[in-house]
């Protein structure tokens, strides 16, 4: 006799259930870097540091810039001094020609020369604003309050305008990020989540964290990743949550089916042999016969038969493989229900 394994089936309310394990990760994170390039002079900040927005994060060494823009703002001087010297001029011809001492001509060119001083004023002013800005730029300040998240810059070093320096990451709003099967991409909008961090007895839980979450499917990626073959996904953690980034954490999703009766099975009990879906059921104590069965949905380790069993088969789970209709078995062991 072929030894195999059994498990007395349940029907209930269709429905699937599955879980998957993913990090707590922050919503917005933001790569910070100097909008000009030079050599930082010191740091102000560590990895793992609470920080606001605005608050010094590195220096840069500001010497040439400051350099220039004090040579801007001699320019400017000198444009003002010729501007007013201009209007002047420009004042005192308006005056002849009203006396009829000089021709128009005359004016035409003092006039000239004042608005092109006025000019230079302008570009003088502007830029001594870009060299400000350049200076101010020596600074690099977070952008919004957060946590820093990494840093790729010591002092001493020298950086590229742009070259990211650090990552704050925003802890005001957090979220699950998760890798979904490929075939149960399409069933995860419709499930109800829930996130369960581990690590988190309920002594050490803050009031506002319960150890079990609800979650809001956010964002599904629209391509699965060449190598795993799944979808990344991401789910919204109730907003004033606070837990530690990077913590493991557990989506439990939860799909609600039909009024129709399920039964569930191991994967292992289903066969198929191109024509249909069957499994063998228990035929008094010693023999088994070969059962049609429509399939349902599908998780990693279940098969949700929708028709052809009823509550109380007994299914072989193991060695199906093995075995014919009509031959003899012995029971070896007892497989719990997956209810």
């Amino acid at each position: 006799m072929q030894p195999v394994q059994i498990m007395t089936v349940a029907a209930e309310t269709a429905g699937l259930t599955w879980s998957y394990t993913g990090t707590v990760r922050p919503r917005l994170e933001t790569d910070l870097g100097f909008r000009v390039a030079g050599k930082i002079v010191s740091r102000h900040a560590d990895i793992g540091q609470v920080v606001t927005a605005g608050q010094l994060i590195a220096k840069l060494d500001d010497t040439d810039l400051r350099l220039a823009a004090e040579a801007q703002a001699a320019e400017l001087r000198a444009a003002l001094t010729s501007r007013d010297q201009s209007v002047a001029a420009e004042g005192r011809f308006q005056t002849l020609l009203d006396k009829g001492h000089v021709a128009q001509a005359a004016l035409d060119q003092r006039r000239a020369a004042a608005d092109e001083a006025r000019s230079r004023v302008s570009r003088a002013e502007r830029n001594l604003d870009i060299a400000r800005n350049q200076l101010a730029y020596t600074e690099l300040m977070a952008s919004s309050a957060g946590v820093i998240a990494s840093l790729s810059a010591e002092a001493g070093q020298v950086v590229g305008a742009g070259q990211t320096v650090a990552r704050i990451a925003q802890t005001s709003e957090l979220e699950v990020a998760v890798a979904i099967p490929e075939h149960l991409a399409s069933a995860v909008s419709s499930a109800v989540a829930e996130v369960v961090v581990w690590n988190t007895p309920a002594a050490s839980t803050p009031a506002n964290t319960p150890a079990r979450m609800p979650a809001r499917l956010r964002e599904m990626s629209p391509e699965a990743d060449r190598v795993t073959r799944t979808y990344q996904a991401r789910f919204s953690l109730p907003a004033g949550s606070v837990l530690e980034l990077g913590r493991t954490a557990t989506v439990h999703l939860t799909r609600s089916g039909g009024s129709e009766p399920i039964v569930r099975l191991p994967i292992s009990a289903i066969m198929n042999d191109g024509r249909e879906a069957h499994v063998y059921v228990l035929d008094g104590e010693t023999r088994v016969r070969r059962t049609a069965v429509a399939v349902g949905n599908l998780s990693d380790t279940q098969a949700m038969v929708s028709a052809g069993l009823k509550t109380g088969d007994r299914v072989v789970t193991m060695g199906v493989h093995r075995i014919d209709e009509g031959q003899p078995v012995r029971i070896v062991g007892q497989r719990a229900s997956t209810n």
